[in-house]
């Protein structure tokens, strides 16, 4: 087992409403199968004061600000004092983590964003798991499909570790920064605190607490 890749190792749990899915798995991607299940399961348990229903399996904070542009595709979780910004096409099986920014022309599905993530121009973010204030920058893609529709690995320390999927974006640590225009490729796992700079191409592991360059070129980052 890859210890840096443990879901304990890149997320501060006490940060997202999808815990109970997550406090129960080792790696990240393992959740993302069960995304819709669970989203389905929690929303009739959540607070009637708090949240209201748009829909079959939808359920939007009562705090939360939904512009009327924006398409709501269910199973659908949006947390307190989000924001879903104009032309936003939230697809389904996403939770929308408190204080979150769903930006203009942003598509989001079958994802997970904790509390405090902004995804806020023109990015798409599919099978991925997005960490406690996390930030993609704009026109930042995550590709959750190879070319050859195969199960997707992750490359880590000149290891390949089996996903057993077969859509799978990104998975970023909590804290992390990516730069506009970053193509995150199937399989990437980012660390905590770490930055991506603009324009970078990134597949695999990369560690925490890093700035990436660009392949190849990852330095340690002065904390």
């Amino acid at each position: 087992m890859n210890e840096k890749m443990l879901i304990k190792n890149l997320y501060d749990l006490d940060k997202t409403i999808a815990k109970p899915l997550l406090e129960k798995l080792d790696y990240p991607w393992e959740a993302l199968p069960k995304i819709k299940d669970f989203i389905i399961e929690l929303g009739k348990t959540l607070d009637p004061e708090i949240y209201e229903q748009r829909g079959e399996n939808i359920w939007v904070a009562k705090s939360a600000t939904v512009y009327p542009s924006a398409h709501l595709g269910g199973p659908l979780i949006i947390c307190e004092d989000a924001e879903v910004r104009h032309c936003a096409f939230i697809r389904g099986c996403a939770i929308v983590g408190k204080g979150a920014v769903v930006g203009n022309s942003t598509e989001l599905k079958n994802s997970i964003l904790f509390d405090g993530v902004q995804v806020p121009h023109y990015n798409y973010i599919g099978d991925s798991i997005l960490g406690y204030k996390s930030h993609t920058g704009a026109g930042t893609i995550t590709s959750n499909l190879k070319s050859d529709k195969s199960l997707v690995t992750v490359n880590c320390d000149n290891e390949k570790i089996e996903t057993g999927v077969k859509k799978f974006g990104a998975m970023l640590g909590d804290h992390v920064e990516v730069g506009c225009n970053s193509v995150l490729n199937p399989g990437s796992v980012i660390g905590r605190n770490t930055n991506i700079y603009p324009l970078s191409f990134v597949r695999g592991y990369v560690e925490a607490n890093s700035i990436y360059k660009r392949l190849g070129e990852i330095a340690d980052k002065i904390l």
